[in-house]
């Protein structure tokens, strides 16, 4: 008894070291609970994943060939390890034969998509940045109708992964979110996504899974990382600085656009069998004999083009990939033009609201639905515009909308949610 009341005597003379060593034991604990939580999640996963290696698999049947392309600068350059200890296990432990690309600097997955031999998928492993140049890359090939076909896996690893919010159930955790990812790629449930293929006058185009902006939110939301040193503080403090410049900020344009088109019904694939080799005859000599057929040719109506003037601080065109809905009938990209007539206090405001979500269109903007449009900016325009997160210089652009153009693998769950969700 008297030693645990020289103990208590002890710590409270010493209450300042007492006091630190209690937080330190208590965030060590935390820290080695949330590790051993972790471990517990790649564990399940393994185990998961080693129910699909040990499949048999008739000898007729090749064994599935994935392609990762890997960006180790992701999330401040820890996207190598992250991928390494939390993914890398799943996919060896499934059966696949995986192929890792990494790429070294940017812009080389685009080049390395030339490259590419047959492989039955892909899978992006990274953040917006790489996905959009994964993507790009594919869609650039000579073959891409062919190649557009090969199911996308995507595996959040970088600091901005807009498209893991379409995919898989939002989480918290990260190494829960990897291995949920990377479970739902075994798994093999996909949905078709639009892209929008962006041209400029200059290169080649560009192809995005989410849109791109172009406006004042941008600018300010792109040196928001200058003011660090003010903490919480710092993305009212970019947006605030942005104002001391010439207000209001008015950016003008030229927009035409094409609306909305109908969404064709699917059609299950049909294997259509040979048919015999006497018919096969019969129908080449009946081509061969038979005149040929005068075409006439048909009226070509003018598409009806809608044009208009616009001054706004922002300007966006999205996908419906965000909030994606599998029964509309219709295909259309989303352009929102938002006024200049926003005052300072609310500009500072809305903007803490786009670093959140960058591609809202809040109350007040013009929305506009169409399949296709091009943007006129004047010859002195400055500044530069975002393509899924991805900076580049500001120009006329014609942005053409691909409906359902590739296939991601996606979690069961949200797949189910988005056919159930009311159009």
């Amino acid at each position: 008894m008297a030693k645990v009341i020289k103990l208590f005597n002890t710590l409270r003379n010493h209450w300042k070291k007492t006091t630190v060593g209690a937080c330190l034991l208590t965030w060590g604990g935390n820290w080695l609970y949330g590790k051993h939580c972790d471990n517990l999640l790649r564990r399940a996963a393994c185990q998961e994943a080693q129910v699909f290696g040990n499949q048999i698999i008739p000898s007729s049947m090749q064994i599935k060939k994935a392609t990762v392309f890997l960006n180790p600068a992701a999330c401040k350059g820890k996207g190598r390890s992250l991928f390494e200890k939390n993914a890398a296990p799943i996919l060896h432990l499934s059966g696949l034969d995986v192929t890792v690309v990494k790429t070294d600097y940017e812009g080389q997955a685009k080049k390395l998509l030339e490259l590419m031999e047959n492989t039955d998928m892909i899978i992006i492993a990274g953040g917006d940045g790489t996905v959009q140049e994964v993507i790009t890359g594919l869609l650039r090939r000579a073959d891409e109708a062919a190649f557009s076909k090969i199911p996308i896996g995507f595996i959040p690893l970088g600091k901005a992964s807009t498209l893991s919010h379409t995919l898989y159930p939002e989480c918290v955790n990260q190494v829960q979110c990897i291995t949920d990812a990377t479970l739902s790629i075994l798994r093999g449930e996909t949905i078709p996504l639009d892209v929008l293929q962006i041209k400029g006058n200059k290169d080649q185009p560009v192809f995005a899974v989410t849109g791109l902006r172009w406006g004042s939110y941008r600018d300010a939301g792109a040196k928001v990382s200058k003011y660090w040193y003010l903490g919480p503080l710092k993305i009212q403090a970019a947006h605030f600085f942005n104002t001391l410049k010439e207000w209001p900020q008015k950016h003008l344009a030229s927009l035409s656009y094409l609306g909305p088109t109908p969404r064709p019904p699917e059609e299950p694939e049909k294997k259509t069998s040979r048919p015999p080799l006497y018919a096969r005859i019969y129908k080449r000599l009946l081509h061969y004999w038979a005149p040929a057929p005068t075409e006439t040719p048909k009226e070509v109506t003018p598409e009806p083009w809608q044009e208009m003037q616009l001054s706004a601080i922002e300007l966006s065109v999205t996908t419906q990939n965000r909030h994606l809905d599998l029964k509309h009938t219709e295909d259309f990209m989303n352009i929102c033009i938002e006024p200049d007539t926003v005052s300072k206090g609310d500009y500072i405001k809305r903007g803490s609201q786009k670093m959140e979500e960058p591609h809202m269109c809040p109350e007040g903007s013009q929305f506009l639905q169409a399949s296709r449009c091009i943007l006129q900016l004047p010859e002195d325009s400055e500044g530069s515009l975002s393509i899924d997160s991805e900076e580049y210089e500001a120009m006329p652009l014609e942005v053409k909308l691909l409906p359902r153009k590739l296939k991601f693998f996606c979690d069961a769950s949200k797949k189910d949610q988005m056919l159930h969700s009311t159009s």
